[in-house]
Formats: structure tokens, sequence, C-alpha cells
């Protein structure tokens, strides 16, 4: 038999081994180009969402995952709570805030999914919509007057509606108060809008008084409902 004229001159082993290393290169190659493809972005509502993903979808994710871990430890004493309020109000202390003020509606939508043990149901677009009132701030001006409590009255520059869905609402007072801790006047505000605010919900479930600093932050909050009638 003619031997080939290239394996002829190296030698069947050495042949061989190269036939080898060019498969396993291949196969090397193949693999690298499979796991550098993206990877979906979570679609079920119980992981993280990307990044890249819109606000309303992280905060919802976010807040379906909360959810889940209530029900698993709670079981459905837990949906009962935190579908009556208890998302609303503990979407007010969710980490990371950075996530939830995303879409507070969103992120509690999320949340009381994951309680309810359904199948997520992420939405489609944004849930929060804000709607300044100037008739509140009015009627509050009016009765704060007449109410000894014109000196707090005075630091609300605005009123808003934060709707967290169709029904349920939170109000938020803008003040001229700077960023810091609740103080006393901060305190007394508070008090003298929920006093004024008891018997005049309106449309809807108001939850919580939010009242914010000179750059609209978050310096305090105030059950505008009883926890006994939250339910």
């Amino acid at each position: 038999m003619t031997p080939h004229p290239i394996i002829g001159s190296m030698g069947w082993a050495r042949a061989l081994g190269l036939i080898v290393g060019t498969c396993l290169a291949a196969s090397a190659c193949g693999s690298t180009g499979d796991a550098s493809r993206p990877s979906a972005a979570p679609s079920d509502g119980t992981g993280r969402a990307a990044a890249s993903a819109p606000g309303y979808r992280q905060a919802y994710d976010a807040g379906f995952a909360v959810g889940k871990r209530l029900f698993e430890d709670g079981g459905k004493g837990a949906a009962v709570r935190e579908v009556n309020g208890g998302c609303v109000r503990r979407s007010l202390a969710a980490k990371p805030t950075a996530v939830v003020d995303l879409d507070r509606g969103a992120w509690i939508l999320g949340c009381k999914q994951g309680t309810g043990n359904s199948t997520p149901t992420a939405p489609s677009g944004p849930i929060t919509r804000r709607e300044p009132d100037a008739d509140l701030l009015h009627r509050f001006g009016s009765w704060a007057r007449k109410s000894e409590a014109a000196d707090s009255a005075r630091h609300v520059t605005r009123v808003t509606l934060v709707h967290l869905d169709a029904t349920e609402y939170d109000v938020e007072v803008t003040t001229t108060y700077t960023a810091g801790a609740d103080g006393p006047e901060v305190r007394r505000l508070a008090h003298e809008f929920t006093r004024w605010w008891d018997g005049d919900d309106g449309a809807g479930t108001a939850w919580n008084l939010i009242v914010a600093d000179t750059g609209g932050q978050r310096i305090a909050t105030r059950d505008l409902r009883p926890r006994e009638n939250s339910s």
C-alpha cells in the first residue's frame, strides 16, 4: 500500500493527534458561541427584573418577590392582611427604595399577586398616577385658619393625590420644610392634616399621608385610616 504523502512524512500518531486537537477546538468554539448569547429577562415575576426593563416592570417584579415570601411565611392569612392595605403600607418602607419608587402602584400590584399565590400578571404600562389637587389645598387652608392650625397649614405648598390603582391612593403634601428628621413641626402638620381628613376620603380609599420636603423627598408618613378599619 502506498503511504499517504502527508501522513507518511509525519507519522500516523502525530496525524491522529492533529485530528483530535482540531475536533476539540471546534467543540470549544461552539460552546463559547452558545454561552455568549444574551439570556432572556425574567418574565414570570419571580426573579429580579433586568435593569433595562421598564420601571414599572422592575417595581412589579420586586413587589411580587416580596409577596411570594409573605405567602410562604404566612399562608392565606398573609394574603388577607396584605391585600387589605398591607401591601400599600409596606410599600412605603420596602427596599430598595429606588426600585419601589419607580412605580409604587406596580410594586403593590406585584405584592398583592404574590401573597395571593396567583399566576403573576405583570402590567403592560405604568400604574402610579399623580394628580395635583388645588381644591384640597384650598380647603385644608380654610379649615386650618378656623381650627388653630394655620401655622402648620402655611407650610403646605401643594397637595397631590398619588393614585396607586383605580380605587386606592395616598395623599402627598409638599411643604416648605427642608430634608431632615420627622421633627415636632412636621409631626404637628401631619397630625392636623390627618385630623382634617377624617371622614373626608371621597371616592376610593385613601391609605397614607405623605409629607414631602421642598425637594419632593418623603420626610414623614401617617395612616389616614385606622388599622382596625383597614379590612
